[in-house]
């Protein structure tokens, strides 16, 4: 048992503790601070009894008030939702070109497409639309499945490569697998330079109308029915353009995947996006 003496300096009793000759006082707590304490597990129990608070093995215990965070945010969201229904009743019963020649439907369009192309498409697209490799420019001319409010939105609300059955569709074969030789890739290499004005040669005209002009047409400016990209225009998805990056392409071509939004943004979010994009510059 600890030998229990009184500090001379201060006059209170020590602990019996000792270390490297420094005594442990047996100081009380403050009491204001044991006040705290005990009101803070009285508040506990309290909390444990009215409130959500103890896991089970397949739910958990709901409190005798039965309060749910989710619940409270979902009514929240009626409640928002209710007073944004006479701006969104229109959005719902519009087309995006009716919003967009709509003066009032359209700042909405702006506004909300803004904040939602900010949260949702900026990590692909760029900020500004300005794309990146392997993500297309929205803010030229240049569309692979058409750059009407119409096609935007469609591309939006199905996405590309995506999920659902009617989602915008197309892969360029791997012309390397055994389908053309070496000197054919080639070949059709120097023409799809020739077509942007990048040198290359013209004798490749027949292979490209033969295996490459169903989709990117016999004149090369790409089949947006079949998102066929343009390959006379010098703008490039996957590289730089330089003839090392097409014959890549052909050989083995790359597929980009764009997702299907409708799901995760309501239809009025899909129409205020396609308006949005549309207006970054390169709409048709």
């Amino acid at each position: 048992m600890a030998h229990v003496e009184t500090d001379d300096l201060t006059g209170t009793e020590t602990t019996g503790h000792e270390w490297d000759g420094i005594r442990e006082l047996n100081t009380p707590l403050p009491k204001w601070w044991v006040y705290i304490f005990a009101a803070s597990v009285v508040w506990a129990v309290g909390y444990y009894i009215f409130m959500p608070a103890w896991p089970t093995l397949h739910d958990y215990t709901t409190g005798v008030i039965d309060y749910s965070s989710r619940a409270a945010h979902r009514a929240e969201m009626a409640r928002v939702a209710e007073a944004r229904a006479v701006w969104t009743d229109r959005f719902r019963e519009a087309t995006v070109d009716e919003i967009a020649g709509n003066d009032e439907l359209r700042r909405y369009a702006m506004a909300g497409g803004a904040y939602l192309f900010a949260d949702n498409c900026v990590p692909c697209h760029g900020a500004g639309g300005q794309g990146g490799p392997g993500y297309p420019v929205l803010a030229d001319d240049d569309w692979l499945w058409g750059g009407t409010r119409e096609a935007i939105e469609f591309s939006i609300r199905h996405g590309v490569r995506s999920e659902p059955d009617d989602t915008r569709y197309n892969i360029m074969p791997a012309f390397g697998d055994d389908y053309l030789s070496d000197q054919d890739i080639e070949t059709a290499a120097d023409y799809v330079m020739h077509l942007s004005g990048q040198g290359g040669s013209d004798a490749g005209h027949e292979l490209f109308v033969t295996e490459c002009s169903a989709c990117h047409g016999e004149d090369g400016t790409g089949l947006q029915d079949m998102g066929g990209p343009n390959l006379t225009d010098g703008i490039w998805l996957y590289g730089s353009g330089g003839r090392d990056d097409v014959v890549a392409q052909i050989r083995k071509p790359r597929h980009g995947i764009m997702p299907a939004w409708e799901g995760r943004l309501d239809d009025v979010a899909i129409k205020q996006l396609a308006v949005y994009v549309h207006s970054l510059g390169g709409g048709q």
